[in-house]
């Protein structure tokens, strides 16, 4: 293992029989964290050929078990987001798409660093069981066309171990790394098609959009030669996604989005990743055709109550779902004022998810426990008009002395302008495709 971490320090390539054996020995327990987080430091600072990327993506995959659900009657279809401040597409799109009769095998992840997690935001759900096996996870897929599971002992266990010691090593931002921990849990899944939504900006691990593409090339790519059908987005995460950053709140604002409303923003871009999904599914001809499916199936119901059978099969209280004031809920608002008249230039976006982190939401060491109560409301983004005093977002937190850092944060988080922004971010940059898939 030392000669590993050498030969990678150094700059260079390892072979895939030196992957594979990397890999193995960390899922065996046969070297210890310390190793192997050296071993992931030099990689993000040395990098990885694209071949060293595909052997770790295989030897990943490899380690645990992979399903084969082609018994099932239909396209399998999934999304994966890099993360961000208040993204929390994947709660609505799994009911969503599984609505338009597709099935959606979602293993999903827990926070890491600043970005939330989507297990965090289920497990706010009383009751809700995210750790399934494999048996169970086919189950609740059969019933209700979508599961939502954490990676499991028996699916791609090596990463489950990487991830979560990636977030206490500084080194979740290498893009082969990233591209290798999804595409083993997504081709893991036994699915036909892969929507991928790559975040740039701020509040993105790639915070530069060059960065963002290439990431999205090379998970494109390494689908592609899995012989699965991709594409990926490219949207903006310079300001958090919708109004709402912490588990139950983002609970709260997805239940809203799926009785028709919610922010605008957070209801655009789901839409966009149904209507891809829909189209890579081949329940849909068209984009268009796959908005206007999204829409239907979100303004008629149809979505929400697809979430709630969800709910239920993996043990939720759906209590919480017809009434979300029974979901977890902190005592004590604390707000943020604007310490000047004008307009919103900008947003710290990482400061944002940092504060959540702050204040319980989110984890500093990966055995931390996170509290689905605490969050933080947006009332303020990017362009909005704003006067003196007036609130920029509200802390939800248990005490006035649990948020004071969390208030530091968001402060300066905030820039204030005397004039409009010429421009406010675009929600989705760019997408990437091939027409000929």
């Amino acid at each position: 293992m030392v000669d590993l971490i050498r030969k990678k320090r150094d700059g260079g390539a390892l072979s895939a029989v030196e992957v594979e054996f990397l890999v193995n020995a960390y899922t065996r327990d046969s070297v210890p964290d310390y190793q192997i987080a050296a071993w992931l430091m030099a990689v993000v600072l040395r990098g990885m050929t694209r071949d060293e990327t595909a052997a770790l993506t295989h030897s990943m995959l490899h380690s645990g078990e992979i399903l084969e659900l082609a018994s099932l009657p239909g396209r399998k279809v999934d999304k994966h987001s890099t993360g961000g401040v208040g993204d929390k597409t994947s709660l609505v799109l799994a009911p969503l798409v599984a609505a338009g009769g597709m099935y959606v095998p979602m293993i999903s992840g827990r926070g890491l660093g600043h970005t939330g997690g989507t297990l965090d935001k289920l497990e706010s759900i009383p009751r809700f069981r995210a750790n399934l096996p494999v048996s169970e996870f086919r189950q609740v897929l059969e019933s209700c066309g979508c599961a939502m599971i954490g990676q499991t002992a028996d699916i791609a266990p090596a990463d489950r171990k990487l991830y979560a010691l990636r977030d206490v090593t500084g080194t979740v931002e290498s893009p082969y790394l990233i591209c290798a921990s999804i595409m083993s849990k997504k081709l893991a899944e036994g699915t036909d098609a892969l929507v991928l939504d790559v975040k740039t900006g701020s509040g993105a691990f790639m915070k530069k959009e060059e960065d963002a593409v290439f990431l999205a090339e090379l998970m494109v790519q390494t689908g592609e030669q899995m012989g699965k059908q991709m594409v990926a987005l490219i949207t903006n995460m310079d300001q958090p996604l919708g109004r709402m950053v912490g588990n139950a709140l983002e609970v709260r604002e997805c239940l809203d989005v799926m009785h028709g409303a919610g922010p605008a923003d957070l209801r655009t871009l789901c839409l966009e990743l149904a209507a891809w999904m829909f189209r890579l599914g081949g329940a849909s001809a068209t984009l268009e055709q796959g908005r206007t499916l999204a829409r239907e199936l979100l303004d008629s119901g149809k979505a929400l109550a697809k979430f709630r059978d969800m709910v239920q099969l993996q043990g939720g209280d759906v209590r919480a779902i017809d009434d979300p004031s029974r979901l977890p809920a902190a005592e004590h608002r604390v707000e943020v004022p604007s310490p000047a008249v004008g307009y919103i230039a900008s947003i710290q976006c990482e400061s944002v998810g940092t504060a959540c982190v702050v204040l319980g939401g989110g984890r500093e060491r990966k055995e931390d426990a996170v509290d689905p109560a605490v969050g933080i409301v947006v009332h303020k983004k990017i362009g909005d008009s704003v006067v003196e005093g007036e609130p920029l977002c509200t802390i939800h937190c248990h005490s006035d002395a649990q948020a004071i850092r969390a208030r530091e944060l968001l402060a300066e988080s905030y820039a204030i302008a005397p004039t409009p922004p010429a421009s406010t971010p675009k929600l989705i940059h760019r997408v990437i495709y091939k027409e000929e898939q």
